[in-house]
């Protein structure tokens, strides 16, 4: 089964990508709530190459590293990519009049509820958009 989340954000199509793309922004970004971080991001974005975040509970009880395999870049428009566990995953970036439309496909797994997945990889993606539009 897949599973779509999306935003609008209201910025440029360079800086969503640069914000989507670069680790010192993914750190800064890349978590669900305020209870969790990205403490570091590896991002290598070429065909064959890898990305790997870590997310962690702020109070350091929990953690994992969040790794994947780059299959298609097309710059400012489409990223895929196969989580380690086989699942694939793509970002189509939009540009529209009302702003940048971020539209995250990705295969579930079998462990949370279609539901637990899906809110929260969209309140991963409504951090994102938090972020891009806060201007840090």
């Amino acid at each position: 089964m897949k599973i779509t989340v999306q935003t609008t954000i209201a910025s440029s199509q360079a800086r969503v990508w640069e914000c989507w793309t670069l680790p010192e922004h993914i750190v800064r970004w890349n978590f669900a709530s305020p209870e969790w971080c990205c403490p570091t991001a590896t991002n290598d974005l070429t065909p064959g190459g890898a990305l790997n975040w870590r997310m962690e509970a702020q109070d350091g009880s929990m953690g994992f590293d969040f790794t994947g395999i780059y299959e298609e870049i097309k710059p400012l428009e489409l990223i895929t990519y196969h989580i380690l566990d086989g699942r694939k995953v793509s970002i189509a970036f939009s540009e529209t009049e009302h702003g940048i439309v971020v539209s995250e496909t990705f295969e579930a797994e079998n462990t949370h509820t279609e539901e637990q997945q899906r809110t929260g990889w969209q309140m991963i993606l409504n951090n994102f958009k938090a972020y891009v539009e806060s201007g840090e």
